[in-house]
């Protein structure tokens, strides 16, 4: 379910953002960082080969946990996406607190059902924490740099000099 959050919010942000400058980054970056999310735990859980709980099948690969993983990037690139478009604090706030909920939740049901030890959804969280930091670094400089360029009084590439 995560996934299609996450390309249902990418599709609403490159319509909101169409014709703006530079409008493609915050979509690609958010779908680039999901696609790194395969490419950074299945070499790990192939590198460390944890044994999974008792409730599962006898075998290895279940640190860290993909689900997590998944889940954590999805609903915080996700947030991210749409937290410039929210005017007032209290939908920031409200927005940054349901996806924190929802990825406690994910990670709770996970533990709670015997699909993974707790340190294999601490340990997704970790690395969704580098990986939603260096996603909410870029995103920042673009608000930065268009909004930076607008108010400067400077002419931007567009309109050329007057």
């Amino acid at each position: 379910m995560a996934v299609p959050v996450l390309a249902i919010v990418i599709v609403l942000v490159i319509g909101l953002g169409r014709g703006s400058e530079r409008w493609w980054l915050p979509p690609a970056a958010a779908a680039a960082v999901m696609a790194l999310v395969p490419a950074l735990v299945v070499p790990l859980k192939a590198w460390t080969a944890r044994p999974g709980t008792p409730a599962m099948p006898p075998g290895v690969g279940y640190y860290p946990s993909g689900h997590t993983a998944t889940a954590a990037v999805a609903y915080g690139a996700a947030g991210l996406l749409l937290l410039p478009w929210q005017r007032t604090l209290l939908a920031r706030r409200l927005l940054v607190a349901v996806c924190v909920l929802v990825n406690l939740g994910v990670g709770f049901g996970l533990v709670r059902h015997g699909y993974h030890w707790p340190l294999d959804v601490v340990a997704s969280w970790c690395l969704c924490a580098v990986l939603l930091t260096g996603l909410a670094y870029v995103l920042d400089r673009n608000v930065s740099r268009s909004t930076r360029r607008r108010s400067s009084g400077t002419p931007s590439s567009r309109t050329g000099p007057s």
